[in-house]
This record gives structure tokens, C-alpha cells and sequence, in this order.
């Protein structure tokens, strides 16, 4: 896995060198000390991972990830903690390493990546099984909460804001069910009502243009039910 660091400290940048080092599968190409010239390189040359950092002169991290198009994997690395959250609403963030980073905290950021771009790739071609990826993390009263995907049974759309059923527990998050949908695999999830999405494999019974869910009775929209329907194992 290429990779590149950015950093305005020395110290910092010597630090990442160091541990990804001892990381065999791990290559570091180049670093740089700020983000124009970072910026400079990737238009000219594509890696898998950027370490990042979060405050650097005239340009953050977060202004520096809006300027690229296609951004790869990105691992924050900052001395402030207070910015996960902002963190959060970038897709192409996998981890958030609050300094001083020790190795093992290091190795699992990169395991998170590893994942992440196995994930992504295997998205691209339709014929491949859906990723592995099990978890989901909402963000609720600035805190960031683990859901395991399998568990969740039902979302539902209100205005603002989505409720996400669990086989344990209900959750209501700030988000539009289009961006939970992009979440969720599709080999487990669909949407069958503009303000619905079910787990296929939590059906109790269906009737005429209803599904029953636990105890929640969901309605299908006709131009839904087909593909509701091929989704079943009929007899």
C-alpha cells in the first residue's frame, strides 16, 4: 500500500516514517511539509493513503480533502481530539489518531484501511460477493456509535432526521436515507418505500403490498415490489 504524509512538523513526520516502517506492507513514497505541494504530487500521481494532519498553516486538513476530486484513504493525525466528529462526514476518512500514536493503535488504523480499500474495489465490480464490513457509526449527541449492520432490521425516514431498528436497540440520527442506503450492503438491504428500507432476511410475512418486520408493519410502493419479489426465495 503507497502512501504519503502530510505534516507540517518534522518531528510528526519522522514519527508516521518511523511506524509505518515496521509495517512490512507498507510504502512510504513521499511526505510533505504542507498542502499545496501535496497536492501538487497527486495530480500528477495516485497513492492508496494520505496520513494526515488537521492543523497546518494556511491550509487544514479538512480544506485539503475538499480540493481533490477522488480522494484515497485518509488517516487524520492530530494532537486535537475535538474534530472527530467532523471527521465523521467524510467518506474517505478511516481513522482519526490522536498523537502521541503508539504502534499498535497505528497497526489497527491501518487494518481499518486495509479493509477500506478491499472494500471499495470490491464495489466496483457487481459480480463480487458484498464486503465483510459488519459495522455502521452514527453520530448522536456528538458521540459516535457502533451499530452492528446485520442487527438492524428497519429505517425509516422523518423528515430531518432517520430511525435506525435494531434487534437490540432504536437510534434517531440527523441523516436522509439515501446516504444510510449507500451504507448498508445490498445483499441485506432494501428499499422498498420512499421512506423505507428493509433487512430482506427479517421477514416475517408478506401481504399484498405490506411486509411485516417484528411488529412493524411496512408499506411497499408498486414500483418496489418487483424487486422485492426476485428477492425471494419463492417455492
Amino acid at each position: 500500500m503507497n502512501c504519503i504524509i502530510i505534516d507540517d512538523e518534522l518531528t510528526a513526520r519522522t514519527i508516521i516514517n518511523k511506524l509505518s516502517s515496521n509495517v512490512p506492507d507498507i510504502n512510504v513514497v513521499e511526505e510533505f511539509s504542507n498542502a499545496i505541494q501535496a497536492i501538487k504530487y497527486l495530480n500528477q500521481n495516485t497513492v492508496d493513503l494520505i496520513f494526515l494532519d488537521i492543523h497546518m498553516p494556511d491550509f487544514t486538513g479538512f480544506d485539503f480533502i475538499q480540493t481533490l476530486k477522488n480522494p484515497p484513504k485518509i488517516i487524520l493525525t492530530t494532537s486535537d481530539a475535538n474534530f472527530a466528529i467532523q471527521a465523521f462526514e467524510y467518506d474517505c476518512i478511516v481513522d482519526y489518531l490522536v498523537k502521541p500514536i503508539t504502534q499498535e493503535r497505528f497497526n489497527k488504523a491501518l487494518d481499518k484501511a486495509k479493509s477500506a480499500t478491499f472494500t471499495s474495489k470490491a464495489t466496483t465490480n457487481p459480480t463480487e460477493e458484498d464486503s465483510g464490513v459488519n459495522d455502521l457509526y452514527v453520530n448522536i449527541d456528538r458521540r459516535l456509535i457502533k451499530i452492528d449492520i446485520p442487527s438492524i432490521y428497519l429505517v425509516e425516514a422523518k423528515g430531518d432526521y432517520i430511525h435506525i431498528k435494531t434487534e437490540t436497540k432504536n437510534y434517531t440520527v440527523h441523516s436522509t436515507l439515501k446516504k444510510i442506503h449507500d451504507k448498508l450492503p445490498d445483499s441485506l438491504f432494501l428499499k422498498i418505500h420512499r421512506s423505507y428500507i428493509i433487512n430482506v432476511d427479517k421477514i416475517i410475512d408478506i401481504e399484498d403490498n405490506s411486509v411485516l418486520i417484528k411488529k412493524d408493519v411496512i408499506p411497499v410502493s408498486r414500483s418496489n415490489r418487483p424487486e422485492l419479489m426476485k428477492r425471494l426465495n419463492l417455492l
